[in-house]
């Protein structure tokens, strides 16, 4: 029997690589003669570039970064196997929850500062297409750190740099460009004497990354979300409560983020209009939003992590998938890695199972979506503490249990 293995992390407790492994040496125990085909997924969050390291390889560089408090972190990127033509970074690296211990937790202070280093360091290396995982963030600024960090700094009424944090963008007024973005915003007007504007895909039509990367740098924001920027379906009314937010802070964020849209319209080179409307924009706490104002795309993390690992040609060849996730709720059937997959394999008549921490979709939810069959930890173990601290143990045992049902 051919068994592809391709689970999400286990927030908190397993890598996607770490899951993939246990549920593959639980399943060799009952059924040792089976063919395992390993390919750990992500959709963009946290694991992103490891994951895509394991299936693509290619070069890991560590960075000097920081976290969303400014504390210095390291941070990875991957240098694909495209000539290091390609680089792909993690926002999570530096902008992740993980980062920040709960009673730190304020999206009105956050920065994504340290993203904008890792995306500097990729072209650094010679990346001319810089694909960025977004998920799992602390922040809720709207890219502004990112942006800042590439030359492009929030000012108020009183030309002063803003403090960082989404609550100060309130008070944004205007952007004080690096000289190399002037030059763009120039090139922007028909200006002899500045960068073009090849090799972008994306909404704006001013130069590549409004004049703050090189001409020709391709930005591609990978994400599990499209949420927009602002409203009742936006980044601070849908994730910021997750982040620490009070809903008197989300009220002030919304607003904040406005304004900071409207700014980056009026003043960033290529910058799309409707900025704060556009899907996916909300993701990440709105870097998804500085992705597009610099002349970038948003793109189905799933889907790009399928297309890169050959995921779909090896779905055709195999007679069983499983996949998982540390909790398989409703959020994981819209847009999620495992509703990508389990709706590839329901398209080619694969039975697909479903691993996780804890399961709260229904069946008729699960079948619809394409999964066959769902098990919980929580479940296995009859505890949430050992669900948590017990759940490379608790995959082994369901996945042994599993072969024991489903190998020829």
């Amino acid at each position: 029997m051919r068994v592809l293995i391709c689970p999400d992390k286990f927030a908190g407790t397993l890598t996607a690589v770490e899951a993939a492994q246990a549920v593959a040496a639980g399943w060799h125990q009952t059924a040792p003669a089976d063919e395992l085909i390993s390919r750990p997924i992500a959709d963009g969050g946290p694991g992103f570039v490891e994951v895509l390291h394991a299936s693509i390889g290619g070069e890991l560089v560590e960075v000097d970064t920081t976290d969303p408090l400014g504390r210095p972190v390291l941070g990875t990127l991957l240098l694909g196997g495209d000539g290091a033509r390609t680089a792909y970074v993690e926002s999570a690296q530096a902008c992740g929850l993980h980062l920040v211990e709960p009673g730190e937790r304020d999206p009105r202070t956050t920065s994504s500062y340290g993203l904008g280093a890792l995306i500097e360091a990729a072209v650094s290396h010679g990346a001319r297409r810089v694909v960025i995982g977004l998920g799992g963030s602390a922040t809720n600024d709207g890219g502004a750190g990112l942006l800042a960090a590439l030359g492009a700094v929030g000012l108020d009424a009183a030309g002063e740099p803003l403090a960082p944090g989404g609550a100060a963008l309130t008070a944004c007024a205007s952007l004080a460009l690096s000289r190399s973005a002037e030059r763009g915003a120039d090139a922007a007007d028909g200006t002899p004497g500045a960068g073009g504007s090849s090799g972008v895909h994306g909404a704006g039509n001013g130069p590549t990354g409004a004049g703050l990367l090189p001409a020709g740098v391709e930005l591609i924001a990978a994400t599990d979300v499209d949420n927009p920027l602002t409203g009742l379906h936006g980044a601070s009314a849908v994730y910021g409560p997750q982040k620490g937010a009070t809903p008197q802070d989300v009220t002030l964020l919304d607003a904040a983020l406005a304004n900071w849209a409207a700014v980056l319209e009026r003043e960033l080179p290529g910058c799309p209009a409707k900025l704060s409307e556009l899907p996916g924009g909300g993701a990440a706490g709105g870097l998804g939003a500085a992705i597009l104002a610099l002349g970038g795309t948003v793109a189905s993390g799933i889907d790009l992590v399928r297309e890169l690992t050959g995921l779909d040609e090896v779905l055709e060849n195999v007679d069983l998938v499983i996949t998982g996730e540390g909790s398989f709720d409703h959020q994981s059937l819209r847009g999620k890695a495992i509703s990508g997959l389990a709706g590839a394999a329901r398209d080619l008549g694969v039975p697909c199972v479903v691993l996780a921490g804890r399961v709260t979709t229904g069946r008729r939810e699960q079948g619809a979506a394409g999964v066959t069959e769902a098990y919980a930890l929580v479940d296995h173990f009859g505890s949430v503490e050992l669900a948590l601290g017990e759940a490379a143990r608790g995959l082994r045992e369901i996945a042994a249990r599993l072969a024991g049902q489903w190998s020829r």
